[in-house]
């Protein structure tokens, strides 16, 4: 069993893979590392790539796309380690020896189930990074977006809760953005709406130092979670059901739920590209994020609040789902038609996996890092648009 593994989940993606996978092997270097990259039966060039420009990298090939959650639980129950570490593969290391704080801090806090580093946004041509200096330049990379797997920004003025694409807010130093993804860690308001220390819906700010204490969040994120590898089984893992999207704070917050504590060091730092999922307004993507909340809410919800959160939820996806009518965009509003048809109609799944969470629960009533307002109010009534601005 090693120490940490490091896997990097794919699906077509190969050019992400040629471009930032040689900054992950060269700065994660240690006893005890492993580097992993599962695929998700890509059709592109993936694995002959992999196989020609990193023969020592391990493979491990899944049989058809799983998507992001059961992907990672596949991939995962043939990985041995103490800590598994899910990155996204847009994802470049400039920090050598990044590992190390999240590694330490997780060896003297058994009561963290989870960690992840300092995330920021990866800008299109970033200045070399330190731990390249005195190395060979990576593979090239052909022109090309190519595609990733995890996206989650908060929008409730794009109309979605949850989406959004890469780039949003401008740093007005010049310095560094926080990536939407999960900045310095992540928290939930009262009604689901996820946002972080260091972006709340599409306000994203420069990184200052002002969020570089190690402090407890909600969740996650799920472009570079370092997470204990028993807990993660405990817990459940990943919901296979989700296909993509919330996934990880849906993990998070049951693994709160049981005990445990959730931290970002930002000792540690990764910059992720992000946005490569799926176009912001793919009515897919409404779809999976609408019916992947709902999901997430009526889980892990505790008895007192859940119905009502419900409620209200209908009610603000109502509204989500009339602006894109008003707009001419019929495919997203159906889309979150479509996503609440299938919430009912998976609720009778979900009860008994719904009491098994509530039977686990060790934290009373709700999880501290679920705030008890509205994130919603307080952005577009009261503009308080920061992390630092909420928290007053």
């Amino acid at each position: 069993m090693c120490k940490v593994a490091i896997v990097i989940l794919n699906w077509n993606g190969s050019d992400m893979m040629r471009k930032y996978l040689p900054s992950v092997i060269r700065c994660s270097q240690g006893e005890g590392v492993e580097v992993i990259v599962a695929d998700n039966a890509s059709t592109d060039d993936s694995i002959s790539m992999l196989h020609t420009n990193f023969p020592s990298i391990r493979i491990i090939e899944l049989d058809q796309n799983y998507g992001f959650a059961d992907g990672y639980n596949r991939a995962l129950k043939q990985v041995e380690a103490e800590y598994y570490l899910l990155l996204n593969s847009d994802v470049e290391i400039r920090q050598e020896g990044w590992l190390q704080p999240m590694i330490e801090y997780l060896d003297r806090h058994p009561q963290v189930a989870a960690c992840q580093p300092k995330l920021l946004k990866l800008q299109t041509h970033p200045l070399t990074p330190p731990c390249r200096e005195t190395d060979p330049p990576p593979v090239p990379l052909p022109v090309s977006e190519g595609r990733g797997y995890h996206e989650v920004l908060t929008s409730f003025g794009n109309n979605s809760p949850h989406s959004g694409g890469a780039g949003r807010g401008s740093a007005q130093g010049g310095g560094p953005l926080f990536e939407y993804a999960g900045a310095a860690g992540g928290f939930i308001d009262k009604y689901g709406y996820p946002y972080c220390r260091g972006r709340v819906f599409a306000t994203v700010e420069e990184d200052k130092g002002q969020y570089d204490d190690t402090v407890s969040v909600m969740w996650t994120t799920g472009a570079a979670m370092m997470v204990r590898s028993n807990v993660y089984w405990d817990a459940g893992g990943l919901d296979a059901k989700f296909f993509a999207h919330m996934e990880e704070i849906d993990l998070c917050w049951r693994m709160r739920i049981m005990g445990y504590d959730l931290v970002c060091v930002p000792q540690s730092t990764a910059y992720h590209l992000g946005g490569a999922t799926l176009n912001q307004g793919n009515p897919r993507k409404t779809f999976l994020n609408f019916r992947n909340n709902l999901l997430m809410l009526y889980k892990n919800l505790p008895e007192h609040q859940f119905r009502s959160v419900i409620r209200m939820r209908k009610l603000l996806d109502f509204v989500a789902a009339v602006q894109f009518l008003v707009k001419g965009d019929v495919a997203n509003m159906k889309a979150i038609r479509k996503a609440h048809k299938e919430f009912s109609q998976l609720i009778p799944y979900y009860t008994p996996i719904r009491q098994q969470i509530q039977q686990n629960r060790k934290v009373e009533h709700s999880v501290p890092e679920v705030v008890d307002h509205s994130v919603l109010w307080q952005y577009y009534v009261k503009g308080k648009k920061t992390y630092s601005q909420l928290q007053k």
